[in-house]
Parts: structure tokens; C-alpha cells; sequence
């Protein structure tokens, strides 16, 4: 049931003016919306209500909680712009009107695709948190796609699973993109779902007697070296994530080793490499699945230490070992630094996110001019900014959904410069990918390529972890051959670009 007082007890404790905003856009969301109904025959507010809800978890601000429970007013219940600024201020109607133009976007297959995709992140770019009130709107129907009618839920499902759930992971907002792919999943997928979860099932139920004796087993070996202040809990694989493996594993299930997780999360960085210390000195871990994500974060802010170990009973484990600050960004991403923007109540620097400054607007002037690219470029993470640059490039549709697709939307690898930089690239990549990647004119020079110190072909396909060496010569220049190399939109255009002057100079 609807409860302001559950609402605002979620971001508690709160300033008399921002109790009141929230309280104030809760009632009169209620009232606009009192004659409307959900395909659900539950009254149109409860849907409203949620997706607040679904923010103060998220510990957004009062500003956007309150966007959040008037999201569809404009839309759906028909109320001016004029209104929304006279009583909620022009920052609420800002976010509100962010909302309702995504809210038009719908997916239409192939002919859209790339459409809804240009205009969702020209919304990014002009303020992170419309996109956050648009993931938390989307899970809340999602939780009750089983009312639409049957001939939208697959359109609805797919849209949700191609753009809103790597929107949510790139985000780093894991909280949101697990529920989505689950939610998702069945919708579009039906007997591939049936099929997970059958194997799922059958593995968990194996595997959990020996994952409880083994967490007992963890905190009597830490206690015996002195760390007692540290929490652990153990988390499964979603059901869309081991599908996406299992097809990469070729349904073997045997294959799939972080199906079930044990979580340590302590209170500061040393000890988390104390701790991992401590796991591979009593059990063996697994060569090649060390991971270390303190030092070398993934491209959406994640951090943490992953090892994978023989636990003795017959069975191997993961083991994910972060701070508590790292467990909060795992699970909030980028909304945790939206929020210490908002309130500025938390006194955590904001050096490392000057971008975020940059995506939200001045509170002075919330229609303030779209972000400007051009003066952004250093600290904007390059996915971001490689994104919002697509949508003043002018092509056509069919290309734009083509290079998207490939680009950001499959699952990407983290390789290394011998220097130790991170390339972020899609699964697949080649040297010829990471050698563009890199620079153009590295990549039109390529000449042959080392993988973690060997000699290696150029359609070699390349694997998390991997130090690339790209060597070049004068002489050289690309070949038709490197355009089936190639995975990525930068390698290919730049492949093609001199392969017509090539072309045209004959």
C-alpha cells in the first residue's frame, strides 16, 4: 500500500523543505491521477508511488523522488507545464519533462532501434538523473508486464533487455539492471528461461549444503587471523546473466564457476588484500581467475577483488572481496554520486566525477543549455561521451543500430597496454580492434601484434586480462582481409576509410 511516510522514512532524516516537496508531490500525484487505472485494475497512483520508491532506494535526492512520483502527470493526467513549475520549481519540471519525452519512445524492431537509442542518450547527456527516474519507471512495469496484452509484452521485454538493462549496467546501477534481465528474460526467451532455470535449480540444490559449511569455514579462518570486523553473505548468478554464459559454455553448467558467490566486505582496502591473502594460503585458487578490480575498476566504476577457489568439498566458489563503499557501488553505481551531488551533505570528493557535475543541470537554471562535449572530454567516461557523440553524426538509421549494437551493447573485455591502461572493447575483439582503439594511425600501421608476450595473429580473438603489444612499420596499411578482423564501428571505419582512398588513388 502507498505510504508517504514509508517514503520519506526512506531517505530520512530530510529538511522540513524537502519533506514537504515529497510530501506535496505525492498528494497532489494522488489527486491527478485518482480516476486512472493500470491494465492490472490497480489504481494508476500505486504505479507512480513505486517508481519513488524504487528511487529513495536508490538514495536520490528529494528533488528526484518528487519527479518521480509526478513522471506521468504531464503525459497521462494532463497537466500543464505551468502548473508542475508553479508548485514543484523548475528543476522538478525539467526531470518531469526529461521523462515524459522517453516515455514516447517505443521499440518498433529493427527501423527504431537505432532511433530510441540516439534520443536515450541525448536525454543522458543533458541529465543523468532523467534516465534513473526512467529505469526505476520501467522496472515497476516490468514487475507487471503480465497485465499488458499479450501482443506488447514482447516488444516491452525486448526493448527492456537491448536498451534499458546495458543502460542500467553501464550505469553501474546493479541493483536495477539484475531485476530488469530477470523480469525480461522470460518474455523473450521463453524456452531458453525454462531451460536456465531447470539447470539452475538442480546446480543450486547440489551446491548449497557445501557453500554454507564452506562460509563457516571462511569465518572461522578469518577470526584466526584477526579479522573479525567484516560481513559475508554469498549471492547467485541471475538467471538472463548464466543464460549468457551458458551459451558461451555451450550449456555446460559444469563450465560456469561464479554461479554462487561468497561476498566479504570489510571496512578498508588493505584489508581486502589481507583477506585474499589469507583465502589463497588456506585453499587453492584456480590459475587465471584472479581478477583485481581495486586496482584496474571496470569501465562502469566497478571495484572489488574476484578470486575462484577449491573449497574441499567437491565443489569451486567465487570469492568477492570489496569495502563496504565498493558493495554500495556496486549496487547503486552512478546514483550514489548523483545523490552526494544533490545533498552535498556527504563530504566525499567529487574529484573523481567532475563529469557528473557536467550531466546535471544548474539549479539556478535547469533548462540551462545541453551539455557541451567539446569542453568535457577529460574526465566523461569514453562511453558516455563516445555516445553522445553519435547523435550529431548524421547516418542513416541502419548503420547508427549496427555500430551501437556492436559497440556498447555486447559484453565487453578489459585488456591492458604493456603500460597497464585499460582498453575496454567488445567480446571478440582483435589486436586490429585494440590497435585502433589506441590511436588511427597505430592501427593503420598495424603490423603484427603480442598477446601477454607471444607473436599472434591479428584475427587472433582476444580475452579479459590480456596485455596487447601492437607493432608497427612504415610500409604498412590496411588489407580488405582486416575488415573481417574487426569488430569494432572505429576499426571498421577507419579500415574502410583507406581502403577507398587506396581505391580512388588507382
Amino acid at each position: 500500500m502507498e505510504n508517504e511516510k514509508e517514503l520519506i522514512s526512506l531517505i530520512a532524516p530530510l529538511s522540513p523543505e524537502d519533506e514537504k516537496l515529497i510530501s506535496s508531490a505525492f498528494s497532489f500525484s494522488k489527486k491527478v491521477h485518482k480516476s486512472q487505472k493500470r491494465f492490472s485494475g490497480d489504481p494508476y497512483f500505486i504505479h507512480a508511488y513505486e517508481t519513488a520508491k524504487l528511487l529513495a532506494q536508490l538514495r536520490m535526492s528529494p528533488v528526484t523522488i518528487a519527479a518521480g512520483l509526478l513522471h506521468d502527470t504531464i503525459e497521462d493526467a494532463e497537466v500543464s507545464k505551468e502548473e508542475i513549475k508553479d508548485r514543484f520549481g523548475g528543476e522538478v519540471l525539467f526531470l518531469v519533462q526529461g521523462v515524459t519525452k522517453l516515455g514516447k519512445l517505443k521499440y518498433r524492431g529493427a527501423d527504431r532501434h537505432s532511433e530510441s537509442l540516439r534520443k536515450l542518450f541525448v536525454a543522458v547527456s543533458q541529465d543523468i538523473r532523467v534516465i534513473i527516474i526512467k529505469l526505476a519507471d520501467r522496472l515497476h512495469n516490468m514487475r507487471t508486464l503480465e497485465y499488458v496484452p499479450e501482443n506488447k509484452r514482447e516488444r516491452i521485454a525486448k526493448e527492456t533487455l537491448e536498451i534499458y538493462v546495458p543502460v542500467a549496467y553501464r550505469l553501474g546501477i546493479r541493483k536495477l539492471s539484475r531485476e530488469l534481465e530477470d523480469v525480461a528474460f522470460p518474455y523473450v526467451y521463453k524456452e531458453e528461461y525454462e531451460k536456465t532455470k531447470s539447470l539452475l535449480k538442480k546446480k543450486t540444490s547440489e551446491d548449497a549444503k557445501k557453500l554454507e559449511k564452506f562460509q563457516k569455514s571462511v569465518r572461522k579462518v578469518l577470526a584466526k587471523h584477526g579479522i573479525t570486523e567484516f560481513s559475508i553473505d554469498y549471492r547467485l548468478k541471475t538467471l538472463y546473466s548464466l543464460y549468457n554464459k551458458l551459451i558461451r559454455k555451450d550449456w555446460n553448467i559444469e563450465k560456469v564457476y561464479d554461479i554462487s558467490a561468497l561476498r566479504i566486505v570489510l571496512s578498508d582496502v588493505s584489508d581486502c588484500y589481507k583477506v585474499l591473502g589469507i583465502i589463497h594460503g588456506t585453499w587453492r585458487p584456480l590459475p587465471g581467475r584472479i581478477k583485481d578490480y581495486i586496482a584496474f575498476p571496470k569501465p562502469n566504476g566497478y571495484r572489488a577483488l574476484h578470486t575462484t577457489i577449491f573449497t574441499g568439498y567437491g565443489n569451486v566458489v567465487e570469492i568477492q572481496i570489496k569495502t563496504r563503499e565498493m558493495h554500495k557501488e556496486a549496487e547503486f553505481g552512478i546514483a550514489s554520486h548523483v545523490f552526494y551531488k544533490e545533498t552535498k551533505k556527504n563530504k566525499k570528493s567529487f574529484s573523481d566525477f567532475a563529469w557528473i557535475r557536467r550531466l546535471l543541470p544548474f539549479k539556478s537554471s535547469p533548462e540551462k543549455k545541453k551539455l557541451d562535449i567539446e569542453d568535457s572530454f577529460d574526465d566523461i567516461p569514453s562511453w558516455i561521451r563516445e555516445l553522445v557523440e553519435y547523435q550529431a553524426r548524421e547516418k542513416n538509421r541502419e548503420e547508427l543500430e549496427e555500430e551501437m549494437k556492436e559497440d556498447f551493447f555486447e559484453q565487453r573485455i578489459f585488456v591492458f597496454t604493456p603500460r597497464g591502461d585499460v582498453v575496454d572493447l567488445p567480446i571478440d575483439s582483435s589486436p586490429i580492434d585494440f590497435a585502433y582503439a589506441i590511436h588511427s594511425e597505430i592501427g593503420n600501421q598495424t603490423s603484427g601484434a603480442k598477446v601477454n608476450g607471444k607473436l599472434v595473429s591479428l584475427d587472433t580473438k582476444l580475452k579479459n586480462g590480456d596485455i596487447v603489444e601492437i607493432i608497427t612499420g612504415k610500409n604498412i596499411s590496411p588489407t580488405h582481409k582486416w575488415m573481417e578482423y574487426a569488430k569494432t564501428a572505429t576499426a571498421k571505419k577507419h579500415i574502410k576509410s583507406v581502403l577507398q582512398k587506396k581505391s580512388t588513388e588507382k
